[in-house]
Order: structure tokens, then C-alpha cells, then sequence
């Protein structure tokens, strides 16, 4: 049965194997008042796609169609009562599919932090309907207005894909802590989401350098705009920025080997010390004696709000920034490649899923 019931997509059936993929329909959830419709175009690959169907981040309601929330489409249909979205528009959904829309944090823009209702792209079940909610390796996508979002004509469609979960990561907590002229920021991990980090850091006036294990990213991160660069891997590589950081995001997908109290000694003076990357093994132990010497801030970010999505897509197409992207044919053998090479890190520094009119035919 094809749309408008249900969407066709690859399924992952266990982490066992994750990197099996199979072609499938599944039901959509019933269309609703403010629902937008989109028959997806292009979709970025997230390393919460690999956490999730490799079991890195625990039990999963499979079958699962995963595609984190970098997807780019046409809105097909949209409800009697939508208002944010019109009927043919091209647009993007990105981590999240709906809020409660009635508590504080949603009515404060802060609706990623909703403690009352959450439903994620995929993975997360409908309330009433006992639906999964499935996501971008697939055909179509159903989301609330409030999580769909027009996407400037100024950006290509299969270089902003990755900017609606990865570069909106890295983009809020720039923005909320204070990033901009005379404000010295640290980007730790060039990565898919690092990238991200200098590029914008950079655009929205700061400082920027770029913290890696080795000079091996050096060069990139220049192009993307960094100031400077700090190798780990070197004796004494914190020393020349002791209390010299108004603000570091942690953008690194593990923590092996993560020497915290050095980081944390390049803090300003109650700078800030934010985390995004959700690696799989256990954090770092932070005690207050490393926290004393400059009353360092340390805190986390998830995702951003709806404003801040639509202004990050709106200084990307004024400014003319890009992700770093390959493009990958959708389908298994594509998926399983995305699959391997993000489990190995192999990727510079983004995929994006390209082909969908090959593969999907409703």
C-alpha cells in the first residue's frame, strides 16, 4: 500500500545487522490538521544513524528506518491549518518531528528540551497510535509544521542537507553562548559536526581556532576558516591559550585518551565549556579542583530551536557556506558504504544520500 498510508523505506532489523538494509513499506502516521507532507529528495547520514542501528546507544524499536534528520524534499501536501509552510515548497526536517508546543520550554524556543512530549525523526513512537516514527531513507516523511522548515534557494540541495541536524548542533550552542566579534572560540573535533562549528564560528564574527589530535586536518580547517589550530597530540599544547577561551563546543565523537583538565585550563574566566558529540564509552571525571582555578561553566546542547534553524540556513546562504559533502547513491549498497565508513570514520566530512527518484517510484 503506497503513500498516503505508508512510505517506503530501508529498514535495519537488529544491531547485529546494522549494515543489512531492506526496502519496505511501513505506515505514516495519520494526517493531521498541521501536518506537511514532503517526498524526500536527499538525506544527510548522521553519526546517530550508525550509534542507533549499531546498538551504541541501547535497545531500538526495530524494524527501523533511520536517515537522522538531514532530509530535503518537496512538500507534497500540507494540512487545512497549516500556515508555516506552502504546498510545493522545497523543505527540510531535521532531528526532531514534534513538542508539546504548550509547556514553557516550547513557548521560550526552547522546544528541544520539551519534558513533556519528544518524538524524534525516527525511533520514537506516536502517542495513541503505537506508530515508530521512521526516518530519511525512505520515500516520504509526515511532520507537524513547527518542524519543517523552507530552505533558501541560495543553498544547493544536497549541500545544506547536513546543516538541518549537524550544523544546527553546532550552530546553537555558538549562538547562545555568546559567539561573535572580540570573543575567542575552540572547536573540538574537525568532524561532521566540527566542521560545522569553525564554519559558523568563524561567519558569526569569532575568533576561531581548531583543537585536534593531530596537524593531519590542519589545512581543512583553515579553509573552513579557523584562526589557528592546536594539535593535542604536542607537548605543551595547552599552555600558549591557558584562561585565554571565552567558549569551547566539543564536538568529538569519543572520549579515549580525552585529557579534560588541560582543556578546561584554557578557559576565560567562567568561560564555557558546551558539549554536543555523544560518544558511546564513558565521559571524563570532572572534579571541582579542575574547575576552581577559572570558575570554568561546563554545560550541553541539543539540537536548537526553530528560530535558530532559520537563521542558520539564512547566514549559510548570506555568507555562502557549504558542507563538506560526498554524495552517496541511495540503496543497500550505498547505505552499507555510509554505514562501514562512518563506523571507521571515513568520511570528509559528511554523506549525503542522493538518487531517490531511481529507487522510489511512488
Amino acid at each position: 500500500m503506497p503513500y498516503p498510508e505508508e512510505a517506503e523505506g530501508f529498514q535495519v532489523d537488529s544491531p547485529e545487522t546494522f549494515t543489512t538494509f531492506h526496502k519496505r513499506f511501513f505506515k505514516l502516521k495519520p494526517f493531521g490538521d498541521y501536518d506537511v507532507d514532503i517526498k524526500i529528495e536527499a538525506c544527510g547520514v548522521c553519526g546517530s544513524d550508525v550509534h542507533t542501528v549499531s546498538g551504541g546507544w541501547g535497545a531500538q524499536k526495530f524494524p527501523l528506518c533511520v536517515g537522522h534528520a538531514e532530509i530535503i524534499g518537496r512538500a507534497i501536501r500540507v494540512g487545512p491549518k497549516v500556515t508555516l509552510i506552502k504546498e510545493g515548497e522545497r523543505v527540510g526536517v531535521g532531528a526532531q518531528s514534534y513538542s508539546c508546543g504548550e509547556c514553557k520550554q516550547c513557548k521560550n524556543e526552547n522546544e528541544t528540551y520539551c519534558p513533556v512530549l519528544m518524538i524524534d525523526t525516527y525511533g520514537a513512537q506516536w502517542p495513541e497510535t503505537g506508530i515508530v516514527s521512521q526516518g530519511g531513507y525512505s520515500s516520504h516523511i509526515r511532520t507537524h509544521e513547527h518542524w519543517v522548515f523552507p530552505i533558501p534557494e541560495a543553498l544547493e540541495t544536497n549541500i545544506v542537507a547536513p546543516m538541518l541536524c549537524a550544523g544546527l548542533t553546532a550552530y546553537s550552542p555558538l549562538v547562545r553562548n555568546g559567539a561573535g566579534p572580540g570573543k575567542k572560540v575552540g572547536i573540538v573535533g574537525l568532524g561532521g559536526i566540527g566542521h560545522f562549528g569553525v564554519m559558523f564560528a568563524k561567519a558569526l564574527g569569532a575568533e576561531t581556532w581548531a583543537i585536534s589530535r593531530s596537524r593531519a586536518k590542519e589545512a581543512d580547517a583553515l579553509k573552513l576558516g579557523a584562526d589557528g589550530y592546536i594539535a593535542t597530540a604536542e607537548e605543551g599544547w595547552e599552555k600558549a591559550h591557558r584562561c585565554s577561551f571565552d567558549l569551547i563546543i566539543n564536538c568529538a565523537n569519543s572520549s579515549e585518551g580525552f585529557d579534560l583538565e588541560k582543556y578546561l585550563s584554557m578557559m576565560d574566566v567562567h568561560g564555557r565549556w558546551i558539549s554536543v558529540g555523544l560518544p558511546e564509552e564513558a565521559g571524563q571525571v570532572i572534579k571541582a579542583q579542575n574547575l576552581i582555578a577559572n570558575g570554568v561553566l561546563i554545560g550541553a546542547s541539543h539540537l536548537g530551536s526553530r528560530r535558530e534553524m532559520l537563521e542558520m540556513l539564512q547566514l549559510a546562504a548570506e555568507k555562502g557556506l557549504k558542507s563538506w559533502v560526498e554524495e552517496l547513491q541511495i540503496g543497500e549498497e550505498g547505505l552499507q558504504e555510509a554505514m562501514l565508513r562512518m563506523k571507521q570514520g571515513d568520511v570528509h566530512y559528511r554523506f549525503t544520500l542522493t538518487g531517490y527518484d531511481k529507487v522510489f517510484n511512488s
